[in-house]
């Protein structure tokens, strides 16, 4: 159950049209349309409405072998308890959703992948993310 409760009007209020489209709609943005591939730097990815860390960017991988280019992939969690994975039966498809556990937020699905380090492969929509930068002083507290 997540813990931020808030009316549609309010998630309205907040998020852009697309972000509503996407994180409360639950629908898939196009392919390529975000810029969440990050290349030779370290961080976070948060969720874009509520800011709860979902990814790390070494978890991020090249998910070629699926044909699922387009968005930005995942073979794990930051935290297991940062997601909610939900069977998602929708279009026709048995598919598993991932959400944000803190605010219920779409994100996108995960797939089994053989090409993961993981075996797991989370396919994110980029505009459910925002990116937040490891600085030098970051990694030396941690």
């Amino acid at each position: 159950m997540p813990n931020i409760h808030k009316t549609d009007a309010q998630w309205r209020e907040e998020l852009t049209e697309e972000q509503y489209r996407v994180l409360r709609g639950k629908a898939t943005e196009p392919p390529f349309s975000g810029n969440l591939q990050i290349d030779d730097q370290t961080g976070i990815f948060t969720c874009v409405a509520c800011s709860q860390v979902l990814f790390k960017t070494n978890a991020q991988y090249d998910s070629t072998q699926l044909g699922l280019q387009g968005w930005p992939s995942f073979a794990e969690v930051a935290e297991s308890q940062a997601v909610t994975l939900i069977a998602d039966y929708s279009f026709g498809m048995n598919r598993v959703e991932v959400s944000c556990a803190n605010c219920g937020s779409h994100l996108g699905h995960v797939f089994d992948d053989e090409s993961s380090p993981s075996g797991k492969h989370y396919c994110v929509n980029a505009i459910s993310l925002d990116f937040q930068k490891q600085t030098a002083d970051d990694k030396e507290t941690t």
